[in-house]
């Protein structure tokens, strides 16, 4: 029997458990939020599509529904607001995330946690520290999303089909997050033999990713339909032992220098078992000096969390 509890059934979360319902052989969704009736709402909605996916229990619940579940996701927090950083949600989310992950640890749950709220590697980070599970079995959605993002733009820009496309956004899901442009490939070929990808437009493609999320916030409020999808391929990946490689908001152990006990972007192998391993990317020393800092930054942040 599959069971996964959904904590926060905002836009994220109720987009993810529609995307998890199409996408994955499931026995029993749970549905918590601090607004008691939208769950219930959602559960009633969403068991409209079974007769079309197959039989799933849905229901409304609580914490303490987490005792028996593979998995527990976490959207719930405070969206970005338009000219918002992903930073500037640190004390309102945190404060959110410990009045979550204490009480669903202490409902018996030894599962894994997979963590999608903002600044996600923080959250995944404090995840981790709060309920003292191993680091593989908490994950965060990291800078799949980023990634997602930068293939698409490079799709379009050289007129490819996007699933030719192999591109990293690495580091921090955020402002000091960076391409991984030296090792991205296009149909087997380096990108950097292509030679419309000059560094001018390199530089455009990076902003224009970058910027994405916002662009998208300030024209409907949100986004939610990638970081959604991409948690369905989590989730399902850990129900169905499916090995996927992505890159993850994963615990950094030495990877690339690094010293910080912390979880950051980087290519992640994924099971049943959570992180199977985490993958050191090759980079060039620039892009090296990227990785660090983006580390830093986030360290900063977490000092300032602990005080």
């Amino acid at each position: 029997m599959s069971k996964v509890l959904l904590v926060g059934d905002g836009a994220v979360g109720s987009t993810f458990a529609n995307d998890l319902l199409q996408n994955t052989n499931l026995d029993e969704l749970v549905i918590c939020d601090v607004v008691k009736d939208r769950p219930l709402g959602d559960s009633m909605d969403l068991e409209d599509i079974t007769p079309f996916t197959g039989s799933v229990n849905v229901h409304a619940g609580e914490y303490s529904d987490a005792k028996d579940a593979d998995i527990v996701v976490i959207t719930a927090g405070i969206p970005r607001k338009p000219g918002e950083t992903r930073l500037d949600l640190v004390n309102k989310n945190v404060k959110i995330l410990k009045s979550i992950v204490k009480p669903v640890v202490d409902s018996g749950f030894n599962g894994i946690f997979v963590v999608s709220a903002n600044p996600v590697d923080i959250l995944t980070t404090l995840t981790q520290k709060l309920s003292g599970f191993p680091k593989n079995k908490v994950i965060g959605t990291g800078t799949s999303l980023d990634s997602a993002r930068l293939r698409v733009e490079l799709a379009k820009k050289l007129n490819v089909k996007v699933e030719d496309v192999n591109a990293y956004v690495l580091g921090e899901h955020g402002d000091t997050s960076f391409e991984n442009f030296d090792e991205a490939t296009v149909a087997g070929e380096a990108l950097t033999s292509y030679s419309e990808m000059t560094p001018e437009v390199l530089t455009a493609i990076e902003s224009d990713v970058r910027k994405k999320g916002g662009e998208i916030i300030a024209k409907k409020g949100a986004t939610f339909y990638g970081v959604a999808m991409m948690l369905a391929q989590i989730v399902k990946a850990v129900l169905e032992n499916k090995e996927i490689c992505l890159p993850l908001s994963a615990p950094i152990t030495g990877q690339y220098g690094i010293k910080h006990d912390l979880y950051l972007g980087t290519p992640t192998v994924i099971n049943a078992n959570g992180i199977s391993h985490v993958i050191e990317a090759e980079l060039s020393d620039k892009e090296l000096s990227k990785m660090k800092n983006s580390a830093d930054k986030m360290q900063e942040v977490l000092a300032g969390v602990a005080k």
